[in-house]
């Protein structure tokens, strides 16, 4: 069994328990428990969110965990000196520690980032970058792994992390059947900005949002209108007119943003070449890709890799 920590402290925000479900969902899935979760806090006992509610915890101990998790909070604090602490010593016998938005200040603050990449709420990650120089913050990404120690974004991405973790413990089917249970996208990946072309086209209806999905698992696949409205379950017709009365574009507007949006993020990672790119997110070659990528950003691929390099 694994043991994971969830640390709180009073006025930390109520949506950090989101990650919760996640291990809850994984040990149900597998019909045995994989995880098991302590609430801890300093001093143990009721402590209340940022809500006004309370939540039983227990102590910071001696006990060693598996994996600690730093639940977030509105301000960006840094922790008691006696949390900064006890994480401190826990980096040296805890397998992973993870700062779930601005949970990242108090594993910061323990010096458990020096050196290494980070991120949290772009809200946050100025402050956190001036705070502490020695961190590579990067602001516009879901989650970062840098070794041991994770960070997310803002607190609905502490689910993105939990569902990597069970990935990296389980296996992706399972993380993919916990993501499904928990009705949650399986899953965005750690490198997708916290600026989602997803988010941005904004659908109300389940059937346009069950179409864009479909689009963003299915990059390299046809994704023509027909296509896209069979996933929706419409007529091509009814499709095209829902699609532009909710997100004031066309389909295939949509589908290049959502093309460009992942073609940017394999590009910048440095490891795949420019036809690889090109082929794995649909758009056919390089060229189309670089029209495409001019349209988007102003600039060729190559021009966003050396820049992220």
């Amino acid at each position: 069994m694994r043991t994971i920590g969830l640390i709180v402290y009073p006025g930390f925000s109520a949506m950090s328990l989101a990650v919760t479900s996640v291990f809850e969902a994984a040990n149900l899935h597998v019909g045995r428990p994989e995880y098991e979760l302590t609430l801890l806090s300093e001093r143990g006992g009721p402590v209340a969110t940022s809500l006004g509610y309370e939540i039983q915890t227990a102590p910071l101990g001696r006990r060693a965990f598996d994996t600690l998790m730093v639940a977030g909070d509105n301000s960006g604090s840094a922790g008691s000196p006696r949390v900064v602490s006890y994480l401190r010593a826990a980096g040296r016998r805890t397998r992973r520690i993870a700062g779930i938005c601005t949970g990242a200040f108090v594993v910061a603050e323990a010096g458990l980032l020096d050196g290494r990449r980070a991120t949290t709420h772009w809200y946050f990650a100025r402050a956190l970058q001036q705070r502490y120089p020695s961190i590579a913050v990067d602001h516009d990404r879901i989650f970062i792994v840098d070794g041991p120690i994770w960070t997310s974004a803002g607190m609905s991405a502490g689910i993105d992390l939990a569902l990597a973790l069970v990935e990296a413990d389980l296996g992706v089917e399972v993380a993919r059947m916990v993501a499904r249970k928990l009705v949650v996208y399986h899953r965005r990946a750690g490198g997708q900005s916290q600026y989602s072309a997803l988010l941005d086209l904004d659908a109300k209806s389940d059937r346009v949002q069950t179409a864009l999905a479909y689009a963003r698992e299915h990059l390299s696949a046809d994704l023509s209108v027909d296509a896209l409205a069979r996933a929706a379950h419409l007529s091509p017709r009814q499709f095209s007119r829902l699609f532009r009365e909710e997100t004031g574009q066309s389909p295939a507007k949509a589908v290049e943003r959502l093309r460009v949006e992942a073609a940017r993020l394999m590009m910048e990672s440095g490891r795949f070449s420019v036809d690889e790119v090109a082929r794995e997110n649909g758009f056919g070659n390089r060229e189309r890709m670089r029209r495409s990528f001019v349209r988007a950003f102003g600039q060729p691929p190559q021009a966003l890799r050396r820049a992220a390099g």
